[in-house]
């Protein structure tokens, strides 16, 4: 009998070593499944994860606000209104309340602050709303950057912008603000020291997407309604260009800052570009119109979400292969991945949240 129980034993650490665990497999090599829809007083246009433990929903000029969700219950934590008495701030030619129209956010490197870009603002003095067909000719209003203060969920400064500001990114090392400006066809860099915008540098038709290097020395910028990336240097402001290829739309970089990845909105593809060689090392066809990408912590899969599809896609890093495709809802439209939880987080244009996780 004990002889039986060793051989046993054996067998069943045998089985336990050879089987893959779920600890140390890589973020491609799982699969997402449904965990939770979101629903409310919503209507995102993104979804951001702070890293440690919020998730944040922008819900442009539909709904007036952000919310903001617990990245581990899932549940709601705080509705904070966009609304702001820009006077207080000390633009004294606007009185009264102003509404905004959050379109996405970023959290502060030290987790006190979320802030988000609006669309556009509504009040007295603001007579020509931003469109999404545009240029610096239009004459639409300015818009502007506010700050949410995560110690009490208030709105504590705002920042005067271009027109139609989209993608807001922080430098990590917390010395910049980088804002997309849509209409404008500029980005604007704002310093955190100084709180005023320092240099406001030209991108060309439609700015979108933003990444910024982990030592914060580099800043890429998609010309959405371009072919081509921006490389940005955040110490003396000069400008390199990247041929990405037509309409890119959101991009992220590989943990080691070697690789770039970005949407080709139009094509519907996602394509991985070597920094180092300056060239393209594969792209993937995805679905219809792929929008807002994210990437993993552990830089293996890039998630998708394909506008016209409907769809969410993994896809490998490496092999630049899609993985899984899953159907999600009716437009979806931004896209996050919370490391705190290893979670997927997909905003759908019509007012729901999809939440993700490995199967």
């Amino acid at each position: 009998m004990k002889l039986k129980w060793v051989s046993f034993s054996f067998a069943l650490l045998f089985l336990a070593t050879s089987l893959p665990s779920s600890a140390s497999a890589t973020t491609d090599q799982t699969n997402l499944t449904l965990i939770k829809t979101i629903n409310g007083a919503i209507a995102p246009k993104s979804v951001q994860a702070s890293g440690d433990g919020l998730v944040s929903a922008h819900n442009m000029m539909y709904r007036h606000s952000v919310t903001i969700y617990d990245a581990a219950t899932l549940e709601l934590k705080n509705t904070v209104p966009d609304s702001v008495e820009l006077s207080k701030f000390g633009y004294k030619k606007y009185s009264g309340i102003y509404k905004g129209a959050p379109v996405e956010g970023a959290y502060s490197p030290d987790g006190k602050y979320l802030y988000f870009t609006n669309y556009a603002m509504y009040g007295k003095g603001f007579n020509k709303e931003g469109h999404d067909t545009c240029s610096p000719a239009s004459g639409y209003d300015s818009s502007y950057l506010s700050r949410i203060n995560l110690a009490n969920n208030k709105i504590d400064a705002v920042y005067p912008v271009g027109s139609v500001p989209k993608v807001v990114k922080v430098t990590p090392d917390n010395k910049y603000i980088l804002v997309s400006n849509w209409c404008s066809y500029t980005v604007s860099i704002i310093s955190v020291e100084e709180q005023t915008v320092v240099k406001t540098i030209k991108i060309g038709r439609y700015p979108r997407g933003i990444a910024i290097t982990s030592d914060s020395k580099f800043a890429y910028v998609a010309e959405m309604g371009g072919n081509r990336i921006h490389q940005i240097n955040l110490e003396d402001f000069s400008v390199k260009y990247i041929p990405i290829g037509s309409n890119p739309r959101a991009i992220v970089l590989s943990p080691d800052n070697s690789k770039l990845f970005a949407t080709l909105n139009i094509s519907g593809k996602v394509i991985a570009w070597d920094l180092a060689t300056n060239k393209v090392i594969k792209s993937v066809a995805t679905g219809k119109s792929a929008r807002s990408l994210a990437i993993s912590t552990d830089g293996s899969a890039l998630y998708v979400v394909n506008f016209r599809s409907g769809t969410l896609s993994v896809v490998s890093t490496e092999t630049m292969k899609v993985l899984q495709n899953v159907k999600v809802c009716s437009e979806p439209i931004g896209v996050t991945y919370d490391q705190s939880e290893s979670k997927t987080w997909v905003a759908c244009y019509g007012g729901s949240i999809k939440v993700f996780g490995p199967q």
